[in-house]
């Protein structure tokens, strides 16, 4: 009865411990903002937890059932050992129910404490993205504010361009690239999307969000460092290698009368991760 008794203390004891560490991870969602102590008080409230229910499938939980074969009719010193167990069964019934309700009170605490990073996903952006400082008549400027020519963009040469007047913008940067006209292969209705074999893509990688900043130009292909997601610049930029999965959104060009490069209108798809579009 003693090593029971403990064991129901401690069961008792592991359930307040995880439904208060579970409370405490829930509140620091919103006293601190810090993912890191909601992470490390709910993963101590779930230890707690599975502690308890160890401690009680090991300790408290019957190993039986047993069958004893016998003849005689005749009380055994065990049999009144257990007659006399059961009419004590008053105070194990007691701390039966003391166990059922920590273990109820863990679970609810342990729910709550889920639901802010639960919440904390929260919805995709969807189109969200789509909409960058970039518009139809946009004039296009480099990052410090002085605009493109395009007479004064080399043939293979890459430049990383902005919308005028948003050149912090990390959702606006773009590649702009010269190639030969007649070697591009754009997805139907981009036909004039590239005057003088102007081309600009995203600079964000469709893959994790990094910076699409190298450029081959003898195989035409742009490279992300992150994790060598490379996209052909002649065929809509396409991934042709590398963990991304979607290609880099298209801005379209025009040049004005004064010889300066404009965007025709916003990118072709959201810019950024494409597994948050879906």
């Amino acid at each position: 009865m003693p090593a029971s008794r403990s064991a129901s203390r401690l069961v008792t004891a592991l359930f307040a411990a995880s439904a208060a560490l579970a409370c405490g991870s829930f509140a620091a969602a919103f006293l601190s903002r810090r993912p890191l102590w909601q992470g490390v008080l709910l993963g101590a409230a779930l230890a707690c937890a599975g502690s308890a229910m160890v401690v009680w499938a090991n300790r408290l939980l019957g190993g039986g059932p047993y069958v004893e074969e016998r003849e005689q009719l005749a009380p055994s010193a065990g049999e009144t050992a257990a007659m006399e167990e059961d009419l004590e069964r008053g105070e194990a019934m007691n701390r039966r129910a003391w166990l059922r309700r920590s273990a109820i009170v863990a679970g609810g605490a342990l729910v709550v404490g889920l639901v802010e990073p639960v919440r904390s996903l929260g919805p995709t952006p969807g189109r969200a993205p789509l909409r960058t400082a970039w518009a139809d008549g946009v004039r296009v400027v480099t990052p410090d504010g002085v605009a493109v020519r395009a007479a004064e963009v080399p043939l293979d040469g890459l430049l990383t361009v902005f919308p005028e007047g948003h050149t912090k913008d990390a959702d606006a940067q773009v590649v702009l690239m010269r190639v030969r006209p007649e070697a591009l292969r754009l997805p139907s209705g981009r036909e004039a999307w590239t005057p003088q074999g102007m081309v600009a893509y995203s600079k964000v990688c469709t893959h994790a969000g990094c910076p699409v900043g190298l450029y081959q130009a003898d195989i035409q292909q742009l490279l992300c460092p992150c994790h060598q997601s490379s996209f052909d610049v002649l065929r809509g930029a396409i991934p042709i290698s590398g963990p991304a999965a979607w290609p880099l959104p298209q801005l379209p060009l025009v040049i004005d009368t004064s010889g300066e490069l404009r965007a025709a209108g916003p990118f072709s798809a959201p810019v950024g991760p494409g597994w948050w579009k879906e």
